[in-house]
């Protein structure tokens, strides 16, 4: 059974557990998010990642938990903003020692592009992170695509 995951507390519940009479998707039963990402493969965050959720064109939708620490924005700041302009996200080529590229290492688009068109996972990626008025820093990507009908995707970034 596939595990689920609140971008808000970090409750994760397996699919079993999410079972109801309505055909709407549950949110989170823990905190009562309206945004639930499901993980095909069992995944923990480290404590310190932060989420943002995103819609099927990569705007911002909702700062979850860490997203604050992470860059000091706020949800009120950011929402409805593209993902990539708010965070400064520049993907880090590891074959280049160290310098950014618009492509990944298999040379394909970068992982946000990738999970929003193909519908699939983007993990491990290096990124570079220069949130609005903060100092730029390392990160670790995780992206999940949204396995809805509206689309979207979860970004979860890790500090190195």
């Amino acid at each position: 059974m596939p595990f689920f995951i609140c971008p808000n507390c970090g409750n994760r519940e397996l699919s079993g557990e999410r079972q109801g009479l309505s055909p709407r998707p549950k949110g989170c039963s823990n905190c009562g998010a309206p945004f639930v990402f499901e993980l095909l493969d069992d995944y923990y965050p480290a404590p310190d990642a932060a989420f943002f959720v995103c819609d099927q064109e990569g705007r911002l939708l909702d700062i979850g938990r860490n997203g604050f620490e992470l860059t000091g924005l706020k949800d009120e700041q950011v929402i409805g903003r593209p993902v990539r302009e708010v965070l400064g996200l520049e993907w880090i080529d590891p074959g280049d020692g160290g310098e950014t590229a618009d492509t990944d290492r298999n040379g394909t688009t970068d992982p946000i592009e990738t999970t929003l068109e193909w519908g699939v996972r983007s993990l491990g990626k290096r990124v570079s992170v220069n949130a609005e008025g903060d100092l730029p820093a390392e990160a670790v990507a995780d992206v999940f695509p949204a396995y809805d009908d509206d689309g979207g995707m979860l970004l979860v970034l890790t500090p190195e």
